[in-house]
């Protein structure tokens, strides 16, 4: 069984990469989408999305802790694609990932994310030029939901993606139209298991131990990805696999401030409070006293002033 960490744009960067998988269970990290429009990324914008890569002959670009980080792509420019699929194979990427799930209407509207759901050519079409873009060895993975406004193309998408050479597929269980809104529908990622026979990994609402024993007997999925549950509750993963205890309150506090310590160092103060406030959010879902905390930071604009918050708490 793996515990795969998501992507989630704005949230799960690096920094945060670092923290969750310092504290375990993670077997594999993938970023969060790098738009490709018409030209090749720089090798400095890699880094500054996956700075991981900058580690490949320290860790193997890998988070410190030692889980792979894999480089997710958005995208529809056939060679585009393939080009900076072959660019971050070369910085050391554990494979690439490929995003069809993106939910977002400015996404969509640029013709990225779960819009190519709608034409399952577009998926082989994309799929098929990375995989011949990288060496045979190289993971090449995509991430679908189970449409754009139905579950008609669900099964035909994911036989593409297989048809086109991936090696892996996770699959959100919602259309783009259902969002985040429950229920997940695990049962249409079983369907697909059984449709294709590359590896499938199952992903929405996995957010404690039952959820996950559910998710899995109901997908028939060995494999899953957390995202939310990951900012919930810190430790998800080692809850799922090793049935440890929820993380408590404490040690929570203790992430809180060596997130702090790393989100204001240098210019990135400016980004800290909406951050801080933004992962707090998740956390009250899981944690009372998140929710007293985030009451206490709201309406604080400053990263000093959190910081002096957090001291005192």
């Amino acid at each position: 069984m793996r515990v795969v960490l998501a992507p989630m744009e704005g949230v799960l960067d690096h920094l945060m990469r670092e923290l969750l998988t310092k504290v375990g269970g993670y077997d594999l990290c993938i970023t969060e989408f790098i738009r490709v429009v018409d030209q090749v990324i720089s090798e400095k914008a890699f880094l500054r999305y996956c700075p991981e890569l900058n580690n490949a002959n320290v860790y193997g670009s890998t988070t410190q802790a030692g889980t792979p980080v894999r480089v997710q792509l958005l995208g529809q420019n056939l060679t585009c694609m393939a080009d900076n699929a072959a660019k971050v194979i070369e910085l050391g990427s554990h494979g690439v990932d490929i995003n069809f799930g993106c939910p977002s209407k400015m996404v969509n509207n640029n013709r990225g994310g779960a819009i190519l759901l709608k034409d399952p050519e577009n998926l082989y079409q994309i799929v098929s030029a990375i995989r011949k873009s990288v060496p045979e060895e190289t993971i090449v993975s995509a991430k679908i939901r189970l449409g754009y406004e139905d579950k008609s193309l669900a099964i035909e998408n994911a036989q593409a993606v297989e048809a086109a050479g991936a090696n892996e597929l996770t699959v959100h269980a919602r259309t783009k139209v259902e969002g985040y809104r429950p229920p997940a529908h695990w049962e249409w990622i079983g369907k697909i298991k059984q449709s294709i026979n590359i590896p499938v990994i199952a992903n929405g609402d996995i957010f404690s131990l039952n959820d996950a024993i559910k998710c899995r007997e109901v997908s028939g999925c060995q494999d899953i990805m957390v995202g939310r549950g990951a900012l919930m509750m810190p430790n998800l993963a080692q809850v799922i696999k090793e049935q440890a205890n929820v993380m408590p309150w404490s040690e929570v506090q203790k992430l809180l401030v060596d997130y702090t310590r790393c989100e204001t160092y240098g210019d990135k103060s400016k980004y800290y409070p909406n951050r801080i406030k933004q992962w707090l959010k998740y956390l009250k879902l899981e944690y009372t006293e998140a929710d007293t905390l985030f009451q206490e930071v709201r309406t604080l604009k400053t990263a000093q002033a959190i910081i002096d918050t957090l001291s005192c708490n």
